[in-house]
C-alpha cells in the first residue's frame, strides 16, 4: 500500500437483478401491483341488470335431458313419477300418454297437465318440480378444486359457482372473471369480480346470477402461478441441483403472465 495508507478495496457491488431469487421477488411485486383496468361500463351494466333477465328458477325452461317431478294427489296414475325428457322433448305418462314438454317452465307444465287431466277428474291439482338439470350449463376453470362444466338451475349466483367449484389459498379470487358469450346480436360481454371483497365486506351489489353458457374463471396468484411455471421450466429435471432460474427466464415468464391476462386486464 503506497505511503503506508490503508485503503480500502473498492468493491463493485453486484446489480440487484444479478440474483436470481431477487428478480423471482421483483417481478412478483411488479404482477401483484399491476392495476386493474376500468371495466367497460356497459359490460358491467349489462351484467348487473339481472333482474331484466329470465333466469329465475320459476322461469327455467325445460329442455333435453332433463328430468321433472309430478305430484298429483287425486291422479293416481301419475302422482310421485319421475320423467326424463325424451330426444323428442316428450314425456310419456299413464293416462294421458305423450306430452310434449321441452321449452315450457315447471308451472306452465302443471298447468297443462292439470288441462289434459280434466277430461278424467274434476279439478285435478298438479305441481311439478325439476328433479334433474342436465340440459343448460355454466362452466368454471382456473384455480379451483372441479373445473369443467355444472348443471345450470336457474338460480346460480357467482358466489355460488366459486365456493361450489372449491378454492385454496393459490385462488385470486379477487380477480374472478365472468364471460358471457355473444348471443345473436348482443356482444361477448366481460367484468371482473372481486369475490374477496364481497365475502368480507358483505358486499352482494355483484353477485350476479349466471346464465347459460356463462364462464368463470378464477386464476391464479402471482406466486401460484410463478411457481407453475418455473415448475414447468424444471420438468422433469431434480428439484434441488434445477432450483436456479436465470433473470432471463423469469422476465419472459412475467410478460407470458401479463399476455395471459392472469391479473392485468
Amino acid at each position: 500500500m503506497a505511503n503506508g495508507e490503508c485503503r480500502m478495496a473498492k468493491v463493485k457491488p453486484k446489480p440487484f437483478f444479478h440474483c436470481p431469487f431477487a428478480c423471482a421477488i421483483t417481478a412478483l411485486v411488479g404482477i401483484s401491483i399491476i392495476g386493474c383496468a376500468a371495466t367497460n361500463t356497459e359490460d358491467m351494466l349489462h351484467f348487473l341488470r339481472e333482474h331484466e333477465h329470465a333466469v329465475s328458477a320459476i322461469e327455467y325452461r325445460l329442455g333435453i335431458p332433463d328430468a321433472v317431478e309430478i305430484n298429483a294427489p287425486k291422479v293416481q296414475e301419475i302422482d310421485g313419477r319421475s320423467q326424463r325428457i325424451q330426444p323428442d322433448g316428450k314425456v310419456n305418462l299413464d293416462l294421458i300418454g305423450e306430452v310434449k314438454v321441452v321449452g315450457m317452465t315447471a308451472k306452465e307444465l302443471a298447468a297443462k297437465l292439470e288441462v289434459l287431466l280434466s277430461r278424467y277428474y274434476l279439478d285435478p291439482k298438479v305441481s311439478v318440480k325439476v328433479s334433474g338439470y342436465h340440459s343448460k350449463k355454466y362452466y368454471i376453470y382456473g384455480q379451483v378444486g372441479a373445473q369443467g362444466p355444472h348443471p345450470y338451475t336457474g338460480r346460480d349466483t357467482l358466489l355460488d359457482a366459486v365456493l361450489r367449484a372449491g378454492i385454496n389459498h393459490t385462488s385470486w379470487t379477487s380477480r374472478t372473471k365472468v364471460i358471457r358469450p355473444a348471443h345473436g346480436d348482443t356482444p361477448i360481454r366481460t367484468m371482473q369480480v372481486n369475490v374477496d371483497q364481497m365475502v368480507k365486506q358483505g358486499d352482494w351489489s355483484r353477485n350476479i346470477l349466471l346464465e347459460p353458457d356463462d364462464i368463470v374463471t378464477v386464476p391464479p396468484t402471482p406466486f401460484a402461478w410463478l411457481g407453475q411455471k418455473v415448475q414447468t421450466l424444471l420438468y422433469p429435471v431434480a428439484p434441488v441441483a434445477q432450483l436456479y432460474v436465470t433473470p432471463a427466464q423469469v422476465r419472459d415468464l412475467q410478460d407470458e403472465y401479463d399476455e395471459d391476462d392472469n391479473g392485468g386486464s
